[in-house]
């Protein structure tokens, strides 16, 4: 039996919204720009939040569309389930139909009845479906209109009441929420079914009887302190998981097993050399029990990773250590390290998934085919840096092997810790390689590792905010009229007040602002509130969703007065010079080092600008020149600014205007131009009015910032001024130190000569010394419980000076144990030598013995059985150190 492919199961859902009247509209980016509370789109609701809340007029009152979402962190993290169970995903595509104060319950239940029966052909004996029963904490009462409208199309024993948790819809804390009424479908055999009715499995986390599709009748907002006010205006909120519905409508077992997987399972199975086989634990905590199993798990999860990787770089997010790019760069490594321990990839393997994917998305997610070299760049060299990792835990796991064995084979928790926070070693991979070493871990004392660093997080993050408090009803939506006034009368909307780390400020929404807010790499506006009675600096300006909100030490006095909102010109005018040189620069790079380049983020503000792009090799010395002059040739020609707002965004792109990927325009945009043929892009930032204000742009610095993404910062007007006096000082300062010689870099090459022959010279004394140390040393080797012993306080000018005396006398006495201190740059050093035969015989340890002697020079070291070091606070205790040697190696000899 052949699938129903995915294309054509999403292609019928949108048809049949669009023949209800409803707008299609493209899924937004599934990285979050300017929403504090998300880092990621995580329901299909997100991008529509500010029309639920009221911030804006949604542009159409009826709207269909797919969204991608990701839901790995926070209130809804499902990570740990991904590919344990059958139909929990990191990324997941959210069908959804959207009512902005226009049809309620009866249409939005009617219409998905409709199309799981009539459309999709679902058995209606295999659906049930829920509502709301109410909570009289929150003081709310049951939904029996949702109750009485299901009545009409199916039996009272399929509609089942709901607590709070499972059909009262909130996205998070506070925000807009509401009653819903879920639809499940049960996916059991018929044996199964008649041994147990499907109604007594809704909402049990049965495998095979799953929600389907949410309907959220929005109505209501949650406040900070947990009370609910009515919205505006009634709206529907629908989401169906589309990899859950492809599983009904396909009459299969598992979303892995429908047309959204089994090309990168098959792929990927192909690829390793095996076979799957279609198995899975019950939950998460089953532990797999056989080798199929385990093969599955990983490759369902990589099935499933691959897709949030893919996506989430297309979109903007690259891998990282903060943030957003931490939760992707934990995916990765999830994979990773399933791939390198399940399925034996001890070499790159996802960045060859992502054609697979580029091609099954194409028709719906065009973005990720059009970057696809960039995407599989990027995951293969963060896979090469990953699995350099790994190959430095295990070694540093191998280091402290001998120790556990000593500890009752047991994996200390702290240690288990660090390997997960130093080297990316989550704790079940730890217990793998202890196991096939014969150890044990204390999963307790990694817990609690964990935990406490968890609670250093929040305490780090905490930030409490108030609920707005209302100062001024508007029907208007407030307005930007930063792009041609410096200065307006403005009145207080809305303020909340926010502590973090025991600061308090304050929020402020005006009615209209001069004030930008940060968004596209632009920082925000910094100035002043005004009023007879007030003047408030303002600190910064920032977007929430679409609302301009600005930032007050304290509020001014007067709250209902007319303020004048005055922002800080001269700091805005260089902030402006070096936006204006950003998209100079991009189009000049797109000149010099090809057409490939693409902005991958930027920062502009009023001491630089910051632009990453893509492109996999460092640009040379002689690209940057001609970058630079392509700038300044064209800040010299006065270009003036061509600005062209509510453009039709197809007639934008028409003029050949540079989008970026992963950002989220709507239907009309702005394009702002320096000469047709050279700069036209998309923007919503601020800019001169010509080129020639910019004055002079130099290039400071060019470096990677991850694979594939190379990052050039410069200055512009006085800043880059300033900066090439800089350089002409330092290079002045250079010329006196060296004599000011008539020929600069001569002068460089004779003195670096003079300083390479001297080093050599020095090395060669400091070997003269080392073998004189050391045919004085052999000369007190004495016999102690049949093995040669040395323990002496020498000279050496370095680590590596003091390893090589130790490794020549292990060469020139037999059955050698050899203790060395020395004092080096004003600190001690301690090193420990075995010969071989007296390390693998288990009785010494070189790495016991120096960090017990390291004790009396306050310090601590490690290395390997037969040779380790130990450095130290107190060089007082060399002495002490050399003397304890003995007695310690005799008692374990004796």
């Amino acid at each position: 039996m052949s699938l129903p492919t995915a294309s054509h199961v999403r292609q019928q859902f949108l048809d049949f919204f669009a023949s209800k009247g409803h707008h299609i509209v493209p899924s937004a980016p599934i990285v979050v720009k300017d929403d504090p509370t998300l880092l990621f789109i995580n329901s299909g609701m997100a991008p529509f939040k500010d029309y639920f809340l009221g911030n804006k007029p949604a542009p159409f009152r009826r709207i269909a569309d797919t969204q991608k979402c990701l839901r790995v962190s926070g209130k809804h993290n499902d990570l740990e389930e991904v590919g344990y169970d059958t139909y929990h995903h990191t990324m997941f595509e959210m069908l959804g139909n959207w009512s902005f104060g226009d049809y309620f319950k009866k249409d939005a239940i009617a219409w998905a009845w409709e199309l799981l029966t009539d459309v999709y052909k679902l058995e209606k004996d295999r659906l049930y479906v829920t509502y709301f029963e109410g909570d009289k904490a929150d003081g709310t009462a049951a939904d029996t209109e949702t109750q009485d409208l299901w009545r009409q199309y199916t039996t009272d024993d399929r509609i089942l009441p709901g607590n709070k948790k499972d059909n009262f819809w909130e996205m998070g804390d506070t925000g807009p929420c509401g009653p819903c009424t879920e639809i499940h479908i049960d996916l059991r055999s018929e044996e199964e079914r008649a041994a147990k009715p499907g109604r007594e499995l809704v909402n049990a986390d049965h495998p095979q009887v799953v929600e389907i599709w949410n309907n959220v009748f929005m109505e209501f907002q949650r406040l900070a302190d947990k009370s609910l006010i009515k919205l505006p205006e009634q709206s529907v909120d629908t989401g169906m998981g589309f990899e859950r519905l492809m599983m009904a409508v396909s009459g299969v077992k598992s979303n892995y097993d429908t047309d959204v997987f089994q090309p990168l399972i098959k792929f990927i199975a192909n690829e390793v050399g095996l076979e799957y086989h279609g198995t899975a634990p019950a939950t998460v905590n089953d532990q797999p029990a056989t080798e199929n199993e385990k093969t599955d798990i990983a490759i369902r999860v990589i099935a499933d990773h691959i897709r949030t990787i893919s996506f989430a770089i297309a979109d903007g997010q690259l891998p990282s250590n903060v943030k957003a790019g931490y939760v992707i760069r934990r995916i990765l490594r999830r994979a990773v390290r399933y791939a390198f321990s399940s399925l034996g990839q001890k070499q790159p393997f996802l960045y060859k998934i992502v054609p697979v994917l580029a091609d099954q998305m194409a028709g719906i997610f065009p973005e990720l085919k059009q970057q696809q070299q960039f995407v599989q760049r990027v995951v293969e060299e963060e896979e090469i840096a990953f699995l350099k990792t790994l190959e430095n835990g295990l070694r540093r796991l191998e280091t402290l092997e001998e120790g556990f064995r000593q500890n009752g084979s047991r994996i200390d928790g702290k240690t288990a810790f660090e390997l997960s926070d130093t080297f990316g070693f989550p704790l079940d991979l730890t217990a793998l390689i202890a196991r096939e070493k014969g150890l044990s871990v204390d999963e307790e004392g990694f817990k609690k590792e964990l935990e406490q660093q968890k609670s250093r997080s929040r305490n780090a993050q905490e930030t409490e905010q108030s609920d707005w408090t209302v100062v001024r009803e508007s029907e208007e939506q407030p307005a930007f009229v930063g792009y041609d006034q410096e200065q307006a009368p403005a009145r207080i909307l809305r303020y909340r007040r926010t502590d973090r780390k025991g600061k308090t400020e304050y929020q402020v929404v005006l009615d209209q602002t001069p004030f930008y807010a940060e968004s596209g790499g632009q920082i925000g506006d910094t100035g002043y509130l005004e009023s007879p009675l007030s003047k408030v600096r303002v600190l910064d300006t920032k977007k929430e969703n679409d609302l301009i909100v600005h930032t007050v030490l304290e509020l001014p006095q007067d709250l209902d007065a007319e303020f004048t909102a005055r922002y800080d010109h001269a700091r805005r005018a260089q902030i402006q010079r070096n936006h204006t040189a950003t998209h100079l620069l991009q189009a000049a790079l797109r000149e010099v080092v090809g057409s490939h380049v693409a902005q991958k983020g930027s920062l502009v503000n009023e001491k630089l600008l910051r632009f990453d792009f893509s492109h996999f090799t460092k640009v040379t010395d002689d690209q940057l020149r001609q970058v630079e002059t392509l700038v300044n040739a064209r800040v010299r020609q006065q270009i003036p600014l061509d600005e062209r707002r509510n453009v039709p965004i197809h007639d934008a792109k028409a003029l050949g205007a540079t989008a970026l990927f992963g950002e989220k325009y709507g239907e009309f945009v702005r394009v702002i131009t320096f000469d047709r043929e050279f700069s036209v892009e998309l923007c919503g930032g601020t800019h001169v009015r010509t080129t020639g204000d910019i004055g002079f742009f130099k290039i400071t610095s060019e470096s990677a910032v991850g694979a594939g993404v190379r990052r050039i910062e410069a200055v512009t007007a006085e800043a880059a001024e300033a900066f090439v006096n800089q350089q002409l000082d330092l290079l002045a300062q250079v010329r006196e130190s060296l004599g000011n010689p008539q020929h600069l870099i001569p002068g460089i090459e004779k003195q670096t000569e003079e300083i390479t022959t001297l080093r050599k010279q020095i090395e060669q004394f400091a070997q003269q010394s080392i073998n004189q140390q050391k045919d004085q040393l052999v000369g007190q080797v004495k016999a102690l419980h049949g093995v040669s012993f040395l323990a002496a306080q020498v000279q050496a000018t370095s680590a590596d000076g003091l390893k090589t005396l130790a490794f020549n006398l292990r060469q020139a006495v037999p059955n050698l144990v050899a203790v060395l201190g020395a004092e080096i740059d004003g600190k001690p050093q301690l090193a420990v030598m075995l010969d071989d035969e007296l390390a693998k015989g288990g009785k010494l340890n070189a790495s016991t013995l120096v960090r017990e002697l390291a004790k009396e020079i306050q310090g601590g070291g490690g290395g390997q059985p037969f040779f380790a070091t130990a450095g130290g606070k107190n060089a007082a205790g060399l002495p002490a150190a050399i003397g304890k040697a003995e007695g310690l190696i005799d008692g374990l000899l004796a």
